[in-house]
C-alpha cells in the first residue's frame, strides 16, 4: 500500500503554494513546533477548506463537511463538553451495534488523541476519527452542546454566593466570571453582534448587542457581578485596572468558534459607573469577495468600472455602520495580486490582509491621515486606501496620489453620492484639480432582510404605492417582518446592501471645471442612469428582500409622498 504523500509535497504538486511559501513555513514550523498544516493556514497561505481537503489526503483518514450534519444525541452524551472544547473534537454518531464511534477531530492522525477519547469514552467501544476543520467543530460544539445553557449554569453558579469572586490560586477557567464573559463573547459572535454593550445602571447592569444594525437587551444582571466583570474585561482588554476616571481604548483577541475574532474595546465614565462597549471585528465577515456581497447588478458593475480604472480616486460615503469597511475590503481583496503594492492607513485596522500592507493612525506621535499619505508616497505603491478624508490637507495628499498615477479609495462623510463633491469643495479642494482625478462615488446603506422562513405578504396600501412609485391598477403584495425562532422572533435575518453610484467620465469632469451647481451635476447623473438609494432600496422591497418601515428606517423616504 503506498504510503500517503507529505503534506508540503501534496500542496507543491497541486499549485496550492510555491516553494518559497513552503520554505517560510517549515521555518516558522520549526521555530514554533506547530504541525505544518496550521502553519500554513496562520501564514495565509491556505483557506481553511484547502488545509482540510490536503491534510485528509496527506494522513490517510476520511474528511467531514459539519456544516451538512446532524450528530447523534447519543455520541454526545459519551463525550463530556469541556473534552469536546480542550481537545477539539466532536461526537458524530454511534452505532450500537457495531459498538463503534466516529469523532470529528482537527488532528484525526494523533495517536495519543485517540488513545485519550477511548479512555474518556469508555472500554469495548471503537472509535474512528474524522477530519474536520477546527472552525466547524467550534461552530457544532456551541451549537450542539449549547452555549446559552452554560451562561445560565454560570450565573447560578454566581448567585448561589458558594463561589467567592475573589478566589485565587484557581485554574483561570474555574473562575466563574472568566467563564461568563469568555462566554458572553463567544454568545455575541455566534448570534452575529456586531457590537457588545455593557451598560451600568444603578441597581443593575444591562447587556445588549448589536445585531443587523439594531440594539437588542439580551439580559440584565444584579449589579454587584459588575465589577468583576469589569476587570475581567479590562485585563483581556489589556487596559489600566485601576484607572476609572479617564475613557480608554484597547483591543481583544479570542478564537471563537475555531476561528479569530478581534475585539475593539472602548470604557467610558458614566454616573453609574464605567460603560464598555466591544465591536466584534470578525475577519469572515469583514473580508468578503466582491460577487458575494449581494448587489444589485447596476450597482456590481459600476462598482467594478470604476475601480478597473488605472488610475484616479474612489470615494465611498455613508455613515458608521453602513459597511464602507466591508465595502472597501473586498475591492482591495479584489485587487489584491502579487504584481501590485497595495498600502492602507486606517484608524485602526480593523482586519489584517495577507500581503497588504496596514498602517494604523496615531496622531499622538504625529501620525495623521496627511502625514502618513507622504510617508506611504515613498514606499512606492499601486493602490492606496485611505481610512477617511478629513481636511483639506488629507483631500489635498489623496488627489494629489490620484494624480501621480496612484489608484486612490478612501471614505468620506457625506449623505449622498453626489453630495461629497460640495463636501470636498466645502473642504478647500479645487474644481480644477478634482476635474479627471475621480474614478466614481459610492453612497452606501445597510437593511434589514426579511427572514425567509416567516416573513408574510399583505396588500400594499395606497401610500406604500404612493412611495413606491406603482400605480392602483396592478396588483401589489409586499412583504413584512413576523417572527420565528430562525430570526430570534424579529422577522429579519442579515443585511443587504443599497447602493448609490456615480461614475465619473469626460462630461462630468467638464461640468467640474465649470463649476456646475449640484443640480446640473445630478442632471447629467440622471441622465446617464443614475438611481439614488431610495430607488435601490425599493429594487429591494418589490423583491421582498426587505420590508418598507425597514427602508424608511435607514433612507429618507418622505420626499416621495409630496
Amino acid at each position: 500500500m503506498a504510503q500517503p504523500k507529505r503534506l508540503g509535497d501534496q500542496l507543491l504538486e497541486k499549485g496550492i503554494i510555491n516553494q518559497d511559501q513552503l520554505e517560510i513555513a517549515l521555518y516558522e514550523q520549526r521555530r514554533s513546533g506547530k504541525r505544518l498544516g496550521e502553519v500554513l493556514f496562520s501564514l495565509g497561505f491556505l483557506t481553511p477548506e484547502q488545509l482540510q481537503e490536503s491534510v485528509s489526503e496527506s494522513v490517510g483518514v476520511s474528511s467531514l463537511d459539519l456544516t451538512s450534519i446532524v450528530p447523534d444525541a447519543e455520541a454526545l452524551a459519551l463525550l463530556d463538553e469541556r473534552f469536546a472544547r480542550s481537545y477539539k473534537v466532536l461526537p458524530i454518531d454511534y452505532d450500537k451495534e457495531l459498538k463503534r464511534i466516529r469523532v470529528a477531530a482537527v488532528n484525526p492522525d494523533d495517536i495519543m488523541l485517540v488513545d485519550r477519547l477511548r479512555r474518556q469514552i469508555g472500554a469495548g467501544i471503537s472509535v474512528v476519527p474524522v477530519l474536520a476543520n477546527e472552525r466547524d467543530i467550534g461552530d457544532a460544539i456551541d451549537q450542539y452542546y449549547g452555549y446559552e445553557l452554560s451562561i445560565e449554569g454560570i450565573l447560578k453558579e454566581l448567585e448561589s454566593g458558594e463561589i467567592n469572586l475573589d478566589t485565587t490560586g484557581l485554574d483561570e477557567y474555574a473562575q466563574p466570571m472568566v467563564r461568563l464573559v469568555d462566554s458572553l463573547l463567544t454568545d455575541a459572535v455566534k448570534r452575529g453582534a456586531s457590537d457588545i454593550h455593557f451598560e451600568p445602571e444603578e441597581f443593575f447592569v444591562r447587556i445588549r448587542y448589536r445585531i443587523d444594525g439594531v440594539l437588542r437587551q439580551v439580559r440584565l444582571l444584579q449589579k454587584g457581578f459588575w465589577s468583576a466583570m469589569l476587570v475581567r474585561l479590562k485585563v483581556i482588554s489589556h487596559m489600566d485596572i485601576a484607572e476609572s476616571r479617564l475613557p480608554q481604548d484597547g483591543r481583544i483577541g479570542l478564537t471563537v468558534s475555531g476561528r479569530k475574532i478581534d475585539f475593539r474595546a472602548s470604557s467610558q465614565p458614566t454616573s453609574h459607573g464605567e460603560n464598555f462597549v466591544l465591536r466584534i471585528l470578525d475577519r469572515e465577515k469583514g473580508i468578503v469577495p466582491l460577487d458575494k456581497l449581494d448587489l444589485d447588478p447596476e450597482s456590481h458593475d459600476q462598482v467594478r468600472l470604476m475601480i478597473s480604472r488605472p488610475t484616479g480616486i474612489t470615494i465611498v460615503t455613508g455613515p458608521t455602520g453602513s459597511g464602507k469597511t466591508t465595502t472597501l475590503y473586498s475591492i482591495l481583496n479584489e485587487l489584491n495580486k502579487v504584481d501590485v503594492n497595495i498600502m492602507t492607513l486606517e484608524d485602526p485596522v480593523e482586519y489584517p490582509m495577507t500581503m497588504i500592507r496596514q498602517t494604523s493612525i496615531n496622531e499622538a506621535a504625529g501620525m495623521d491621515f496627511a502625514a502618513g499619505i507622504r510617508s506611504l508616497m515613498r514606499q512606492d505603491p499601486d493602490i492606496i486606501l485611505l481610512g477617511e478624508i478629513r481636511d483639506q490637507e488629507t483631500a489635498e495628499m489623496a488627489v494629489r496620489a490620484a494624480m501621480t498615477g496612484h489608484k486612490v479609495f478612501a471614505t468620506l462623510h457625506a449623505n449622498s453620492a453626489m453630495g461629497a463633491i460640495p463636501r470636498l469643495l466645502d473642504i478647500g479642494i479645487k474644481p480644477t484639480i478634482l476635474s479627471t482625478n475621480i474614478a466614481g462615488i459610492v453612497a452606501q446603506r445597510l437593511v434589514r432582510r426579511l427572514c425567509e422562513h416567516c416573513k408574510k405578504p399583505h396588500p400594499a396600501e395606497p401610500f406604500e404605492r404612493q412611495l413606491l412609485g406603482v400605480g392602483d391598477s396592478e396588483p401589489l403584495d409586499l412583504y413584512e417582518p413576523d417572527g420565528c425562532d430562525y430570526c430570534n422572533l424579529t422577522g429579519y435575518r442579515g443585511r443587504v446592501a443599497i447602493m448609490e453610484t456615480v461614475r465619473f467620465d469626460s462630461e462630468m469632469d467638464d461640468m467640474l471645471i465649470q463649476q456646475a451647481s449640484y443640480k446640473e451635476l445630478q442632471d447629467v447623473a440622471n441622465r446617464k442612469g443614475f438611481f439614488s438609494l431610495a430607488d435601490a432600496g425599493i429594487r429591494r422591497v418589490l423583491r421582498g428582500e426587505t420590508s418598507l418601515d425597514e427602508l424608511g428606517r435607514v433612507v429618507d423616504l418622505t420626499d416621495r409622498l409630496m
